[in-house]
């Protein structure tokens, strides 16, 4: 398995937790909401706050579902189950695109909590990709995966202690090929031979309707989206070259 190496994340007191994800998700599924304040940008409600698990504190973000504006291609009240989602692909692979997630109560119901890695205050996927190739190529693959309808700038950056990351995945398991991202620097490019081990260990898993990736994700999306998700894989498994704009829409016959 090829693993971006992640070593801690760093905490509000500037201190820094051991980057294991399993303790960090079971952190946010346990730890009290002790304040919050809604995010200005956005169109769905989103929550900086702030968490304690013993002498722990730290940021997640929380998205109620209740806050979710409706769609008129996405169903109500799913976008906190797709950011579940794609974690839990994102974890699987090792490829730590997406900061710990997972689906608990919060003051307005039920949402994902992420934890709030610690932005660096200037870079986005425009400062980032002449110097990054490697990781942004990666990050469009997992776009070209997960069906990503929402791939903005601000959606990469580099955290505080040095890793980058993509945020902002409610928007993602559509049946429909949907992606829109500002991520086609990379077009024709393949994906490094050093993942494709990974795609494999995917598609073993996803191909056990009993493993435990494709029980949670089956318990979180519609079943038509999880066997569609299925088919992007072996589809990209077989040829995985990010396509051109044109290539993915008349693969997909998006130009009528």
């Amino acid at each position: 398995m090829n693993t971006s190496k992640i070593e801690h994340l760093n905490l509000i007191d500037g201190g820094s937790l051991p980057y294991r994800p399993k303790e960090i998700e079971e952190l946010l599924l346990v730890s009290k909401v002790l304040d919050g304040g809604l995010v200005q940008q956005g169109s769905n409600y989103t929550f900086v706050v702030e968490l304690r698990s013993k002498k722990i504190i730290f940021w997640g973000i929380y998205k109620p579902s209740k806050g979710e504006r409706p769609l008129w291609d996405f169903p109500y009240g799913t976008l906190h189950n797709r950011e579940r989602c794609s974690y839990i692909v994102s974890n699987f692979l090792g490829w730590n695109i997406v900061p710990p997630t997972v689906i608990r109560d919060g003051p307005h119901g039920e949402g994902s909590m992420q934890f709030c890695v610690h932005y660096d205050g200037e870079s986005n996927y425009y400062t980032l990709r002449e110097s990054n190739k490697d990781r942004m190529k990666l990050i469009a693959c997992f776009d070209l995966l997960v069906n990503n309808t929402d791939r903005k700038p601000s959606h990469c950056f580099r955290s505080t202690d040095g890793q980058i990351w993509g945020i902002d995945h409610g928007l993602t398991f559509h049946v429909e090929p949907k992606l829109r991202s500002v991520i086609w620097d990379f077009s024709g490019h393949r994906l490094n031979l050093e993942y494709l081990d990974d795609l494999e260990r995917l598609k073993k898993e996803l191909d056990k309707s009993d493993s435990d990736l494709s029980k949670e994700l089956l318990d979180l999306l519609d079943e038509e989206e999880f066997y569609i998700f299925k088919k992007r894989v072996d589809a990209f498994i077989e040829d995985p070259k990010l396509p051109t704009v044109e290539q993915y829409l008349k693969k997909n016959n998006l130009n009528e």
